[in-house]
Protein backbone atom coordinates (compact mmCIF):
# COMPACT_ATOMS: atom_id res chain seq x y z
CA UNK A 1 0.00 0.00 0.00
CA UNK A 2 1.25 3.49 -0.81
CA UNK A 3 2.02 5.72 2.15
CA UNK A 4 -0.20 8.73 2.69
CA UNK A 5 0.49 12.45 2.59
CA UNK A 6 0.65 15.03 5.35
CA UNK A 7 -0.68 18.44 4.30
CA UNK A 8 0.30 21.53 6.31
CA UNK A 9 -2.69 23.77 5.72
CA UNK A 10 -2.76 27.50 6.45
CA UNK A 11 -6.16 28.76 7.61
CA UNK A 12 -7.57 32.30 8.05
CA UNK A 13 -6.29 34.47 10.89
CA UNK A 14 -9.71 36.11 11.05
CA UNK A 15 -11.62 36.63 7.83
CA UNK A 16 -12.94 33.27 6.58
CA UNK A 17 -12.81 34.56 3.03
CA UNK A 18 -9.03 34.26 3.19
CA UNK A 19 -9.18 30.45 3.04
CA UNK A 20 -7.80 29.45 -0.35
CA UNK A 21 -9.76 27.21 -2.69
CA UNK A 22 -6.91 24.70 -2.57
CA UNK A 23 -6.97 24.62 1.23
CA UNK A 24 -10.74 24.14 1.17
CA UNK A 25 -10.37 21.25 -1.27
CA UNK A 26 -7.69 19.55 0.81
CA UNK A 27 -9.67 19.88 4.04
CA UNK A 28 -12.66 18.31 2.32
CA UNK A 29 -10.75 15.38 0.83
CA UNK A 30 -8.28 14.17 3.48
CA UNK A 31 -9.06 11.21 5.70
CA UNK A 32 -8.54 13.13 8.93
CA UNK A 33 -7.71 16.65 10.12
CA UNK A 34 -5.31 17.14 13.04
CA UNK A 35 -6.54 20.36 14.66
CA UNK A 36 -5.13 22.42 17.52
CA UNK A 37 -8.69 22.95 18.81
CA UNK A 38 -11.40 20.91 17.09
CA UNK A 39 -14.08 23.37 18.22
CA UNK A 40 -12.39 26.21 16.34
CA UNK A 41 -11.76 24.11 13.23
CA UNK A 42 -15.31 22.79 13.22
CA UNK A 43 -16.57 26.34 12.53
CA UNK A 44 -14.24 26.53 9.53
CA UNK A 45 -15.43 23.16 8.23
CA UNK A 46 -19.04 24.28 8.59
CA UNK A 47 -18.16 27.36 6.55
CA UNK A 48 -16.92 25.24 3.64
CA UNK A 49 -19.63 22.60 4.08
CA UNK A 50 -17.60 19.52 4.95
CA UNK A 51 -17.64 17.02 7.82
CA UNK A 52 -14.14 15.60 7.57
CA UNK A 53 -13.25 13.67 10.77
CA UNK A 54 -10.95 15.48 13.20
CA UNK A 55 -8.70 14.70 16.12
CA UNK A 56 -6.96 17.14 18.40
CA UNK A 57 -3.24 17.85 18.29
CA UNK A 58 -1.99 20.44 20.76
CA UNK A 59 1.02 21.11 22.96
CA UNK A 60 -0.16 18.68 25.65
CA UNK A 61 -0.77 15.63 23.45
CA UNK A 62 1.48 16.10 20.40
CA UNK A 63 3.87 13.30 21.33
CA UNK A 64 1.04 10.79 21.64
CA UNK A 65 -0.83 12.01 18.56
CA UNK A 66 2.32 11.96 16.43
CA UNK A 67 2.60 8.18 16.68
CA UNK A 68 -1.11 7.74 15.95
CA UNK A 69 -0.92 9.93 12.85
CA UNK A 70 2.32 8.34 11.67
CA UNK A 71 0.66 4.92 11.77
CA UNK A 72 -2.27 6.21 9.76
CA UNK A 73 0.01 7.86 7.21
CA UNK A 74 2.04 4.67 6.83
CA UNK A 75 -1.24 2.85 6.20
CA UNK A 76 -1.92 5.13 3.25
CA UNK A 77 -4.24 7.73 4.78
CA UNK A 78 -4.00 11.44 4.10
CA UNK A 79 -3.79 13.91 6.99
CA UNK A 80 -4.21 17.70 7.14
CA UNK A 81 -2.58 19.62 9.99
CA UNK A 82 -4.18 22.94 10.94
CA UNK A 83 -3.77 25.36 13.83
CA UNK A 84 -6.48 27.62 15.22
CA UNK A 85 -5.41 30.38 12.84
CA UNK A 86 -2.71 31.05 10.28
CA UNK A 87 0.15 28.80 9.21
CA UNK A 88 0.78 25.75 11.43
CA UNK A 89 4.02 25.50 13.43
CA UNK A 90 4.49 29.29 13.59
CA UNK A 91 4.27 29.57 17.41
CA UNK A 92 1.78 26.68 17.18
CA UNK A 93 2.01 22.89 17.65
CA UNK A 94 3.15 20.54 14.90
CA UNK A 95 6.95 20.64 14.89
CA UNK A 96 7.34 17.17 16.39
CA UNK A 97 4.83 15.68 13.96
CA UNK A 98 6.53 17.18 10.90
CA UNK A 99 9.98 16.12 12.11
CA UNK A 100 8.90 12.52 12.69
CA UNK A 101 6.98 12.27 9.42
CA UNK A 102 9.95 13.66 7.46
CA UNK A 103 12.25 11.17 9.18
CA UNK A 104 9.90 8.40 8.05
CA UNK A 105 10.28 9.66 4.46
CA UNK A 106 6.57 10.32 4.08
CA UNK A 107 5.44 13.04 1.70
CA UNK A 108 4.65 16.43 3.26
CA UNK A 109 2.92 19.12 1.21
CA UNK A 110 2.59 22.79 2.25
CA UNK A 111 -0.72 24.50 1.47
CA UNK A 112 0.28 28.18 1.83
CA UNK A 113 -1.96 30.91 3.10
CA UNK A 114 -2.37 33.47 5.89
CA UNK A 115 0.35 34.13 8.45
CA UNK A 116 -0.11 36.88 11.03
CA UNK A 117 3.53 37.92 11.26
CA UNK A 118 3.94 38.30 7.48
CA UNK A 119 0.61 40.11 7.14
CA UNK A 120 1.60 42.54 9.89
CA UNK A 121 5.08 43.13 8.45
CA UNK A 122 3.70 43.85 4.99
CA UNK A 123 1.65 46.81 6.24
CA UNK A 124 3.90 48.01 9.09
CA UNK A 125 5.99 50.51 7.18
CA UNK A 126 9.11 49.05 8.81
CA UNK A 127 12.02 47.53 6.91
CA UNK A 128 10.98 44.25 5.29
CA UNK A 129 14.22 43.15 3.60
CA UNK A 130 15.56 41.62 6.81
CA UNK A 131 13.59 40.73 9.93
CA UNK A 132 13.66 38.48 12.99
CA UNK A 133 10.61 36.62 14.34
CA UNK A 134 10.92 36.00 18.09
CA UNK A 135 7.50 34.50 18.78
CA UNK A 136 6.27 35.18 22.30
CA UNK A 137 8.60 36.92 24.75
CA UNK A 138 8.90 35.42 28.27
CA UNK A 139 5.84 35.95 30.44
CA UNK A 140 7.69 37.41 33.42
CA UNK A 141 9.19 40.88 33.26
CA UNK A 142 12.66 39.76 34.36
CA UNK A 143 12.90 37.17 31.61
CA UNK A 144 11.37 39.54 29.08
CA UNK A 145 13.87 42.30 29.83
CA UNK A 146 16.76 39.86 29.64
CA UNK A 147 15.64 38.70 26.21
CA UNK A 148 15.15 42.29 25.04
CA UNK A 149 18.65 43.18 26.23
CA UNK A 150 19.96 40.49 23.92
CA UNK A 151 18.05 42.06 21.02
CA UNK A 152 18.80 45.68 21.84
CA UNK A 153 21.45 46.08 19.13
CA UNK A 154 19.69 43.95 16.49
CA UNK A 155 19.52 45.96 13.26
CA UNK A 156 16.77 43.90 11.64
CA UNK A 157 13.05 44.52 12.22
CA UNK A 158 11.89 42.57 15.27
CA UNK A 159 8.52 40.80 15.29
CA UNK A 160 6.76 39.37 18.35
CA UNK A 161 3.43 37.81 19.17
CA UNK A 162 1.99 39.12 22.43
CA UNK A 163 -0.94 38.25 24.67
CA UNK A 164 -3.47 41.04 25.23
CA UNK A 165 -3.12 40.85 29.02
CA UNK A 166 0.67 41.35 28.73
CA UNK A 167 0.86 43.96 25.96
CA UNK A 168 1.10 46.97 28.28
CA UNK A 169 3.77 45.39 30.49
CA UNK A 170 5.66 44.32 27.39
CA UNK A 171 5.69 47.87 26.01
CA UNK A 172 6.89 49.15 29.38
CA UNK A 173 9.79 46.72 29.31
CA UNK A 174 10.65 47.64 25.72
CA UNK A 175 10.72 51.32 26.70
CA UNK A 176 12.98 50.56 29.66
CA UNK A 177 15.44 48.44 27.70
CA UNK A 178 15.43 50.04 24.26
CA UNK A 179 14.44 53.60 25.06
CA UNK A 180 11.28 55.64 24.48
CA UNK A 181 11.99 56.75 20.90
CA UNK A 182 12.26 53.41 19.08
CA UNK A 183 9.44 53.04 16.53
CA UNK A 184 6.93 50.31 17.32
CA UNK A 185 3.90 49.06 15.41
CA UNK A 186 0.94 47.33 17.03
CA UNK A 187 -1.03 45.18 14.59
CA UNK A 188 -4.15 43.97 16.39
CA UNK A 189 -7.02 41.75 15.23
CA UNK A 190 -5.77 41.64 11.64
CA UNK A 191 -8.48 40.88 9.03
CA UNK A 192 -11.16 41.06 11.73
CA UNK A 193 -13.89 43.62 12.39
CA UNK A 194 -11.83 45.68 14.84
CA UNK A 195 -8.53 45.51 12.97
CA UNK A 196 -6.10 48.13 14.27
CA UNK A 197 -2.69 49.23 13.02
CA UNK A 198 -0.88 51.80 15.15
CA UNK A 199 2.62 53.15 14.58
CA UNK A 200 4.45 55.54 16.92
CA UNK A 201 7.35 55.75 19.36
CA UNK A 202 7.43 53.19 22.15
CA UNK A 203 6.56 55.85 24.73
CA UNK A 204 3.58 57.17 22.78
CA UNK A 205 2.36 53.66 21.99
CA UNK A 206 2.57 52.62 25.63
CA UNK A 207 0.49 55.64 26.64
CA UNK A 208 -2.03 54.94 23.86
CA UNK A 209 -2.49 51.33 24.96
CA UNK A 210 -2.77 52.36 28.62
CA UNK A 211 -5.52 54.86 27.84
CA UNK A 212 -7.63 52.54 25.66
CA UNK A 213 -8.66 49.19 27.14
CA UNK A 214 -9.80 48.03 23.71
CA UNK A 215 -6.16 47.90 22.64
CA UNK A 216 -5.56 45.30 25.33
CA UNK A 217 -7.82 42.74 23.66
CA UNK A 218 -7.57 40.28 20.81
CA UNK A 219 -4.68 38.87 18.81
CA UNK A 220 -1.61 41.14 18.71
CA UNK A 221 1.50 41.27 16.57
CA UNK A 222 4.16 43.67 17.84
CA UNK A 223 6.79 44.98 15.44
CA UNK A 224 9.83 46.98 16.48
CA UNK A 225 12.19 48.94 14.27
CA UNK A 226 15.72 47.61 14.29
CA UNK A 227 18.52 49.48 16.01
CA UNK A 228 20.05 52.16 13.76
CA UNK A 229 23.23 51.15 11.98
CA UNK A 230 26.06 53.39 13.10
CA UNK A 231 28.85 53.75 10.61
CA UNK A 232 32.17 53.24 12.35
CA UNK A 233 35.73 53.73 11.25
CA UNK A 234 37.77 50.54 11.54
CA UNK A 235 40.92 52.57 12.03
CA UNK A 236 39.42 54.24 15.10
CA UNK A 237 38.51 50.84 16.55
CA UNK A 238 42.05 49.57 16.07
CA UNK A 239 43.59 52.70 17.57
CA UNK A 240 41.47 52.35 20.72
CA UNK A 241 42.28 48.64 20.88
CA UNK A 242 46.05 49.22 20.61
CA UNK A 243 46.01 51.78 23.42
CA UNK A 244 44.07 49.45 25.72
CA UNK A 245 46.31 46.48 24.89
CA UNK A 246 49.27 48.44 26.21
CA UNK A 247 47.68 48.59 29.65
CA UNK A 248 45.37 45.57 29.90
CA UNK A 249 45.34 41.81 29.23
CA UNK A 250 44.24 40.95 25.67
CA UNK A 251 40.73 39.67 26.47
CA UNK A 252 39.95 42.56 28.78
CA UNK A 253 41.28 45.09 26.26
CA UNK A 254 39.20 43.56 23.45
CA UNK A 255 36.04 43.51 25.56
CA UNK A 256 36.46 47.12 26.66
CA UNK A 257 37.31 48.28 23.13
CA UNK A 258 34.17 46.63 21.77
CA UNK A 259 32.05 48.46 24.35
CA UNK A 260 33.70 51.82 23.67
CA UNK A 261 33.49 51.54 19.88
CA UNK A 262 30.14 49.80 19.63
CA UNK A 263 31.77 46.97 17.69
CA UNK A 264 31.19 43.24 17.85
CA UNK A 265 33.29 41.64 20.57
CA UNK A 266 34.37 38.70 18.41
CA UNK A 267 35.58 41.02 15.64
CA UNK A 268 37.63 43.13 18.05
CA UNK A 269 39.03 40.03 19.73
CA UNK A 270 40.20 38.65 16.37
CA UNK A 271 41.84 41.99 15.59
CA UNK A 272 43.57 41.87 18.98
CA UNK A 273 44.97 38.42 18.18
CA UNK A 274 46.27 39.71 14.85
CA UNK A 275 47.97 42.66 16.54
CA UNK A 276 49.53 40.37 19.15
CA UNK A 277 50.79 38.01 16.47
CA UNK A 278 52.39 40.85 14.49
CA UNK A 279 54.12 42.16 17.61
CA UNK A 280 55.53 38.70 18.30
CA UNK A 281 57.24 38.50 14.89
Amino acid sequence: MNEGTLYIVATPIGHLGDLSSRASEILSQVDVIAAEDTRVTRKLLQHIGTETPMLSLHEHNEQQRTQTLLTRLQAGESVALVSDAGTPLISDPGYNLVKVVRSADIKIVPIPGPCALISALSVSGLATDKFVFEGFLPGKSSGRRARLEGLKDEHRTLIFYESPHRILACLEDIETVMGPEREVVVARELTKTFETLHSASVADTRAWVAEDQNQQRGEIVLLLAGAPVVERQGEDDERVLRVLMEELPLKQAASLAARICGAKRNDIYQKALEIKELKAK
